[in-house]
């Protein structure tokens, strides 16, 4: 649960459906050994999502080497690469019967490469067993490193994301190691190379509306087309506290803005976060 749920506004308060098809998913989760950010993330959505019989997996382990402030994934020494993960979730997504299947990772800065051989061959994976299903990556920032950055890119995922979580005046606050102008660059990279980019931020941090203004321009101006804004939740006590909440006919203006802005598609919701109706974006 949210620490912050005691203080929730109404249309921020969801019930946790778990019908047969959730407790399916949960089941060949577990058997298939997958991470996922639904439960690393403390995802609001988590019930509407296994009960329709999707998830979002996170590869490379649990255990993040980097501290966001926002972010409730466990951080610390990370274990070894599991080099049989990649096979294990493309035979997830296959059992799944995914039209359309989403990835995340930690960040893994103890790697040379920030594990993106790994992420290359994870997408590898995934399309060989599952030919028709598109595959939509939400990625780190490797540092910057373009090599690494190169690596996602020659495996062509459908959809390509790596989020911004926040305004430029507040990213040194909320992000532990990131960098806001590193981020857009990472994006820049990613549709200079006719990859179909994705980014989100989170609202409620004591951004303006300027400065979300500012982002929705910045994005765009480096290429990316698909924009996602939700409410940020507290996880727990150490975490950054909510300063604001948003009521969802705000969200709903920022999506008229977002649209008539340039994006190509806009998921602005208070409990909207990275792969929430990622299917919509799909192209395949």
């Amino acid at each position: 649960m949210d620490y912050s749920s005691q203080r929730k506004p109404d249309w921020l308060k969801t019930s946790l459906r778990r019908d047969d098809r959730y407790y399916e998913t949960a089941r060949l989760l577990k058997r298939k050994k997958m991470h996922t950010i639904c439960t690393s993330g403390h995802c609001p959505n988590i019930g509407e999502c296994w009960a329709a019989g999707t998830a979002t997996f996170m590869i490379l382990g649990d255990i993040c080497t980097r501290n966001c402030r926002f972010c409730n994934t466990k951080t610390g020494n990370p274990l070894p690469v599991d080099m049989e993960e990649s096979r294990r979730l493309a035979e997830t997504v296959h059992e799944m019967k995914l039209r359309h299947c989403v990835i995340t990772s930690v960040d893994r800065d103890d790697l040379h490469d920030g594990g993106a051989a790994h992420w290359a061959t994870t997408i590898e994976e995934v399309r060989k067993l599952n030919p028709d299903a598109g595959i939509e990556v939400l990625i780190p920032d490797f540092s910057g490193d373009k090599d690494a950055i190169a690596m996602i890119i020659n495996a062509r995922p459908d959809v390509c994301g790596h989020n911004l979580e926040t305004v430029e005046r507040l990213t040194p606050f909320i992000r532990s190691k990131a960098s806001y102008r590193r981020s857009l660059e990472v994006i820049r990279i990613l549709s200079s190379a006719g990859l179909r980019t994705k980014s989100g931020i989170m609202l409620g941090l004591g951004e303006t509306e300027d400065e979300i203004l500012k982002t929705m321009d910045d994005l765009l101006d480096a290429g990316c087309r698909i924009l996602t804004l939700g409410q940020y939740l507290q996880p727990s006590p150490k975490h950054a506290e909510v300063v604001a909440w948003y009521e969802p006919r705000l969200f709903d203006n920022y999506r008229r803005i977002a649209l008539e802005k340039g994006f190509q598609f806009a998921e602005c919701g208070p409990l909207v976060r990275s792969s929430y109706h990622a299917e919509n974006h799909s192209v395949k």
